[in-house]
């Protein structure tokens, strides 16, 4: 059976589907997600041989992935830090760091698929703690797609709202940092 909808139903908002960055549950969700995402790459790499042709194809993805993502994350913060110094308002600032999501998201996403490619050696320690940085990477990056929807709804910047910043972008730099160091030091060996 059809049900016309009233006047007062059409004048309602439409209805949104539920979104990664909608609540705590739904983080949780994409973290538990993710978890599983980066344990089957790493299960999968040791079982993948890579001619010399595709090796250099993934390498060549992974720095483009590398300049794509950390460059985005340098820019955000960057524009972080014009808001702190009072040369943008938090309102750009979330405006830009809105927009610089999709080239971070990319950029991890590439620098994982071709670092499987790459083949790690997971038996080595710091092979490993670069795996976990990169964990650590994206589930700080998954709460922090909460942080900025609730600042965008709210650009008063109470104690607790910057020191959840604070504490997002100092936990990225170190994993960003951490990672590319260590993947640096692994090419030298």
């Amino acid at each position: 059976m059809f049900v016309q909808p009233s006047a007062a139903d059409t004048d309602d908002e439409p209805v949104r589907s539920l979104g990664v960055h909608d609540s705590w549950w739904t983080v949780g969700a994409a973290s538990v997600l993710a978890c599983l995402t980066l344990a089957a790459c790493a299960w999968i790499s040791p079982h993948l041989h890579a001619d010399p042709a595709l090796h250099a194809a993934a390498l060549f993805v992974h720095l483009a992935a590398l300049v794509l993502g950390f460059g985005a994350v340098l820019a955000a913060d960057y524009h972080g830090l014009l808001w702190i110094t009072g040369r943008c308002t938090m309102r750009e600032t979330v405006a830009v760091t809105g927009r610089l999501h999709l080239p971070i998201w990319a950029g991890l996403a590439g620098l994982v698929a071709s670092g499987v490619i790459l083949h790690p050696d997971l038996t080595a320690v710091p092979t490993r703690v670069k795996l976990a940085l990169v964990l650590v990477l994206t589930l700080n990056g998954l709460q922090a797609g909460l942080l900025g929807r609730r600042v965008a709804k709210d650009t008063s910047a109470t104690p607790r709202i910057l020191a959840w910043a604070g504490a997002t972008a100092l936990i990225s730099q170190a994993c960003w940092w951490g990672a590319m160091v260590i993947g640096f030091s692994n090419t030298q060996s």
